[in-house]
């Protein structure tokens, strides 16, 4: 299987202050909390925006598994839609303190289109309002979108710290990436 040096950079945002949102002036794009717990739509993002950019880390859970992640009530998603369609998700969990970016991305249609500012800017502002949160965290790595890092220091978030990592990344000939071809055109980028 493929190696790849791999950095995750982690970052984090101390005080409200450090805020510098960029929301679209478009009344057509909303982020909405989902109220009600859906393991197929988690998975459905993680995997749609995923395949991009090598997620495996849950590639493995049962339904179970995501239904036991989705239970507490720390554990939030939202879902960004422009003109109803779906566009992007994030999912935050808070712990004492801290509130932590789990997973935020773009379905690859609406990458470039300027959204994923405005879906940061949504998921950070909801990140603060969160009782307890005196920080909110997040990291991403040199296999995420290109514009990852970019967006989250334009949105006010300092790096706390870096480290390189040799990870093995999935076997391009493994079912899950090459077939149906739809999983092959995700990690091609068409």
């Amino acid at each position: 299987m493929p190696e790849e040096s791999v950095t995750t950079t982690h970052l984090r945002m101390v005080s409200r202050d450090q805020v510098r949102p960029k929301y679209l002036d478009n009344p057509a794009v909303e982020a909405r909390a989902v109220e009600i717990a859906n393991p197929s739509l988690n998975h459905f993002f993680f995997v749609e925006v995923g395949a991009s950019f090598n997620w495996t880390s849950r590639l493995g859970w049962t339904y179970q598994d995501w239904e036991r992640y989705l239970a507490p009530p720390e554990t939030r998603t939202w879902v960004g839609s422009v003109s109803g369609s779906p566009f992007g998700y994030f999912e935050l969990q808070s712990r004492p303190e801290t509130t932590e970016i789990m997973f935020f991305g773009l379905l690859r249609a609406f990458r470039g289109c300027g959204l994923g500012g405005h879906l940061l800017s949504c998921a950070v502002e909801q990140a603060w309002a969160l009782p307890g949160t005196s920080s909110v965290y997040v990291h991403t790595c040199t296999l995420d979108h290109p514009a990852a890092l970019a967006n989250y220091l334009a949105r006010g978030f300092q790096v706390e710290r870096e480290e390189t990592e040799v990870e093995v990344l999935p076997d391009p000939e493994d079912p899950i990436w090459s077939s149906p071809e739809y999983y092959r055109s995700l990690r091609a980028g068409r």
